[in-house]
């Protein structure tokens, strides 16, 4: 396997290499928002604790102005990072926030809630990503909860090269992300990557991680990763990923620590048994959803 070297005064960072490259799927999802379904379900073992990465991007209306009506979901967490466009948020229990550019918002679905997100535009690109989290057994049925972010609010840095970092979860050459998350412990970076620069990550040994292009083309251990496509970093002893450009790029890299539990899924409801499946349905058919108690960190 080739690895690229960084070799310094200080210590020599060998880069994880690329296993698989993942073209997505073209779907729609919602009231028919077209998207790409990049981390799709026969990938979530490889990559748990990651149970699935939506990315969509749209400048025709007729492709997103439905949204997503409401719909339920209980075990686990989404992350909703917006480029362009916005996006309202309501829940089950009266809350509401507005997705703006450059904006994340963190929900913690837990025991189960009702949510909508409606775009709140009628024309425009409107850009994202959305992330699905598995919780681990013992916390899934936690009361729910959610965050916004502003963009303002996601710490930013950059590099002497001129690299730049936006640190949504985890922390980046010292600067903490805008969300810490036990158990899983989530890294979210957005990388701006300009032409003939490079950037080093440090991701420990026994985290899973991958990385979406989502403008131009980057390298990683001399495997190029073309715009649309996900990359995902074998699991060795390399002590991180380095990521190179020899054009303008934009990626966002993200890595957890794998939770190593059953995984029983339906639709929004992801559980660890088939009974739990099960039971989360009778919930869901009994109105208990609509109940939650949801609460705004």
């Amino acid at each position: 396997m080739t690895r690229t070297t960084l070799a310094s005064s200080v210590a020599t960072f060998v880069s994880r290499g690329v296993e698989r490259l993942v073209a997505g799927r073209a779907t729609s999802d919602g009231a028919g928002v077209k998207l790409t379904r990049v981390l799709t379900q026969d990938l979530q073992r490889r990559l748990d604790p990651f149970l699935m990465l939506d990315a969509f991007r749209n400048e025709n209306p007729d492709d997103y102005i439905g949204g997503f009506p409401d719909h339920p979901h209980r075990g686990f967490e989404t992350v909703t990072y917006m480029l362009a466009g916005r996006m309202r948020h309501h829940d089950s229990a009266g809350n509401a926030g507005l997705l703006g550019p450059g904006g994340a918002q963190w929900m913690t679905a837990g025991s189960g809630l009702i949510h909508s997100e409606l775009p709140e535009q009628e024309e425009g690109l409107m850009e994202g990503f959305q992330l699905w989290v598995n919780l681990p057994a013992k916390n899934k049925m936690i009361a729910p909860f959610y965050r916004d972010i502003p963009g303002e609010a996601i710490p930013e840095f950059t590099t002497p090269e001129g690299v730049t970092v936006r640190v949504i979860a985890g922390e980046s050459q010292g600067t903490a992300g805008a969300v810490q998350r036990p158990d899983t412990e989530p890294l979210y970076l957005d990388l701006h990557l300009p032409a003939g620069t490079h950037f080093a990550q440090t991701i420990p040994a026994g985290h899973n991680a991958f990385l979406y292009t989502y403008r131009g083309e980057v390298s990683v251990a001399g495997k190029a990763v073309a715009d649309r496509f996900m990359a995902i970093l074998s699991n060795d002893s390399a002590d991180g990923v380095v990521i190179e450009a020899a054009q303008d790029a934009r990626v966002i890299l993200v890595a957890g620590a794998p939770l190593n539990e059953p995984i029983a899924q339906y639709g929004p409801f992801v559980m660890n048994t088939a009974e739990q499946i099960q039971q989360t349905l009778r919930d869901y058919q009994a109105g208990l959803f609509e109940a939650s108690h949801v609460r705004a960190a």
